[in-house]
């Protein structure tokens, strides 16, 4: 067990890292948990100050994505019963079989994103693009059918094809490496 740092100073530096670095991941399993985006900004901003606020109670090398998603998830169920306008509004029950199994996604997450990346830089350079344009610039479909000269159905069913190889060799990457 790592021993905690004596400066203050430390340990507020040691805080802000591990919130920062992980911030990605826990806005992400706050939007699984509450289906809005701002909800979950307005969760995540609220638990991250009960992480300061307790974060004396964290031991140092430890987990600190298992500790703060427990927080979000105390802090997603308080908005939900505080929240009664939302019109995705879930019962305890399923916001902790949502939570868990959005922690087992978490561990997987940076594995996931290299065997991504791994996998869209295999593609031809035009289909890359394609995929670039569409996810990334979120460049419309039919403004990207005209650029292109080509019928919107005929992206559609492209950008379907290369989402399926891309989803496939992800699927292939994690499988070798985990065997």
């Amino acid at each position: 067990m790592a021993a905690l740092p004596s400066d203050p100073t430390d340990r507020h530096t040691e805080f802000v890292g591990l919130l920062t670095a992980n911030h990605p991941r826990l806005l992400g399993y706050c939007l699984s948990l509450l289906g809005r985006r701002h909800d979950a900004e307005d969760v995540l901003q609220k638990a991250s100050l009960t992480m300061w606020r307790r974060f004396d109670s964290f031991t140092s090398g430890t987990d600190f994505l298992a500790w703060a998603t427990t927080i979000c998830f105390y802090e997603a169920r308080n908005f939900q019963r505080l929240a009664a306008r939302s019109p995705l509004r879930f019962d305890d029950r399923l916001l902790a079989i949502l939570a868990v199994e959005r922690v087992e996604d978490l561990a997987l997450y940076e594995e996931r994103l290299a065997a991504l990346e791994s996998c869209l830089a295999a593609l031809p350079e035009k289909d890359r693009g394609l995929l670039l344009a569409a996810y990334i610039d979120r460049a419309g479909i039919n403004r990207l059918a005209e650029q292109l000269g080509r019928a919107p159905q005929t992206l559609y069913n492209r950008l379907n094809t290369l989402r399926r190889a891309v989803a496939a060799c992800v699927e292939r990457r994690l499988a070798a490496e985990a065997g």
